[in-house]
């Protein structure tokens, strides 16, 4: 039943051959790709707005016009450096290999983690948002907000879980009509304007501000506003996903983003300009600019719905980015193997999976309230975006070649300001939430560096030198071995299991431990009526302990065994068909196979016995 669930919601399994298939091009790309930076359109100048108007009145909108021309030219910088990234590393991981490359393991690994938990933030501030929009039009669901989020996570999370090629099918259109609904307004403001509308003036309590225009305000703001350059990075993370020729299909992808985040947000923030609008509660920024251009009519309500489902659905850059990130990272020891296995679909199943459950977790533990979760977001990208630069531009000063110092210049820039974005947004945000990403960070390197040594030292000990693979034999008789059939009872499961205890060996001992005498007797007296030599030893438990009689029996001299011999232990375990009935018996075997799997000369089996009952057909 759970298989035929889980081939309806994902679909069938797809072979190694597919692969090239679920790429894709420019068309489908873009939208996967850009669905975080440019949902960030949605509320990048009102998070400037928030802190400005309060504190300057009227001055804001000045301020604003600095502000964003500011984070312009930064996004163009880091266009240029990372289409540099894309050409120089070409089989994705991003910051996280350039920073290896030049930087060494451990700025490698910070860049990993820094861009693994902006991946993590980027779902939960998206669901949060594209839910806080969906509550706002029908403000009945306000109170399940949590539920909502889950449903929508649930909903990427299978979306990706079918492939990339079906996921990108899937999330594109919100996309594409969010592009169009954010450009035709632009236009249809500056027109409106041209054409001589004078917006209504701003209410009074707005128009003065209450403090004058310092340099931590506008740094505050700036902070604020530099959301809009999250999810620049995901292009070169994602480099193995395009078709062949990906590098230039990866720079192309990068190169509309840019245009596309360019023209929005700054188009955005002029409008925000234009129609003085100011942040109020009940309404976003965007919302009063869409209303102030077309009024109560069709294109107003599709610039909300497509707001709505464009951040709801703009964690889908995480999901195409943080799998493949992880997967690397694993690959190299740094994360747990299974995050570098592909799934049915031929996607990194085990990474989607993961990245929900931290997503979910965080979604619940600040209750899907997105101004609680926007403080943690972006610092961690601009420290990856700062290791990223350092490292391409040690690559240049150490590889040179053609037009090195033109590259190192554009790389050198870049390192310099994400530098002091990344100490502005930690003092600027620090107090509050910042300081969560700022210990987690390192943590987390902690962590990943642990893993990696676990790994190198499992691989240290496992390896074999081509010296001793020729001195070593395998025989039929390397080792003397002795078999061991716990049982609780005397039935078909445990003589099922002593009958193939004998094809391994004629040195075989049925073992049962009672819990009172009463048990001991009654065994002992059916195991007479059973045709065999086995031996049968029965031992008394009186504290009713299953595991530590059986491990005293082996280490015992009671059985011959000697140093070097091998303890083979046969479990019979009976299975049935119905899922819910294993619940109703103990699960002992599981508690003494983990146990003596401790040890290096004991060898666990399982013999199984089907049982199905007689109401299943």
């Amino acid at each position: 039943m759970f298989n035929e669930i889980k081939r309806l919601l994902i679909g069938r399994p797809l072979k190694n051959e597919l692969i090239g298939e679920q790429k894709y091009g420019v068309l489908w790309g873009l939208p996967i790709l850009a669905s975080d930076a440019i949902s960030s359109i949605a509320y990048a100048t009102e998070e400037i707005l928030i802190v400005l108007v309060p504190a300057v009145g009227i001055l804001a909108y000045q301020q604003l016009t600095y502000i964003s021309s500011i984070i312009i030219g930064l996004l163009l910088i880091l266009t240029l450096s990372y289409r540099q990234t894309i050409q120089s590393y070409p089989s994705g991981g991003g910051a996280y290999i350039v920073a290896s490359d030049n930087l060494g393991k451990i700025a490698g690994v910070t860049a990993g983690a820094s861009l693994a938990i902006d991946y993590i933030l980027t779902v939960a501030v998206s669901i949060s948002a594209g839910t806080a929009a969906i509550t706002s039009a029908y403000p009945q669901l306000f109170k399940y907000t949590v539920p909502v989020c889950i449903l929508i996570l649930f909903l990427l999370m299978l979306g990706n879980l079918r492939g990339v090629k079906e996921s990108s099918r899937l999330f594109s259109l919100p996309a594409y009509a969010f592009i169009f609904a954010i450009i035709t307004m632009i236009i249809s403001g500056i027109i409106k304007i041209k054409s001589g509308y004078t917006p209504p003036p701003l209410p009074i309590n707005h128009l003065y501000g209450v403090q004058p225009i310092t340099l931590i305000l506008l740094l505050s703001a700036f902070s604020n506003g530099c959301t809009a350059l999250t999810g620049v990075e995901a292009v070169s993370n994602a480099i193995p996903n395009f078709k062949e020729p990906s590098v230039k299909h990866a720079k192309r992808v990068l190169a509309l983003l840019a245009f596309f985040v360019l023209i929005m947000f700054g188009g955005t923030s002029l409008l925000a300009n234009f129609y003085h609008v100011a942040p109020i509660h009940d309404r976003t920024v965007l919302s009063q600019i869409a209303f102030s251009i077309f009024g109560n009519n069709f294109m107003y309500y599709f610039i909300q719905v497509a707001t709505a489902v464009i951040l709801a659905t703009a964690a889908n850059t995480a999901y195409s980015g943080f799998p493949l990130l992880v997967s690397i990272m694993a690959k190299e020891g740094f994360a747990p193997r299974q995050l570098n296995l592909r799934g049915d679909r031929l996607s990194y199943s085990n990474g989607i999976i993961l990245l929900s459950v931290i997503a979910g977790f965080l979604i619940v533990t600040f209750n899907g309230n997105t101004n609680s979760l926007i403080p943690l977001y972006a610092i961690g990208v601009f420290i990856s975006f700062t290791l990223s630069q350092f490292g391409m531009l040690m690559k240049w000063f150490k590889q040179r070649g053609k037009y090195w110092h033109y590259k190192a210049f554009i790389n050198g820039l870049g390192a310099f300001v994400t530098t002091l974005v990344v100490i502005i947004i930690a003092i600027t945000k620090f107090h509050r939430g910042a300081w969560i990403v700022v210990l987690v960070i390192p943590t987390l390197v902690i962590l990943m560096l642990k893993i990696n040594k676990h790994y190198t030292m499992i691989a240290e000990k496992l390896r074999i030198s081509e010296q001793e693979l020729q001195s070593i034999e395998i025989t039929p008789h390397s080792y003397r071995n002795h078999i061991i059939v716990p049982i609780a009872s005397i039935n078909r499961a445990s003589i099922r299991a002593l009958r193939y205890a004998r094809t391994i060996s004629n040195n075989v001992v049925a073992f049962n431990i009672s819990v009172d005498e009463e048990d001991a007797k009654k065994i002992k007296n059916k195991w007479e009526l059973v045709n065999t030599d086995i031996k049968l030893v029965v031992k008394y438990s009186p504290f009713r302990k299953i595991i530590q009689p059986l491990i005293k029996f082996i280490e015992s001299e009671e059985h011959e065994y000697k140093k070097g011999d091998m303890i083979t232990i046969v479990l019979p375990q009976f299975n049935i068909n119905a899922w819910w009935q294993v619940f109703l018996h103990n699960q002992t075997r599981f508690f003494i196979a983990n146990e003596l799997l401790k040890h290096n000369h004991i060898v666990i089996a399982t013999m199984p016995l089907q049982i199905k009952m007689k109401d299943e057909k």
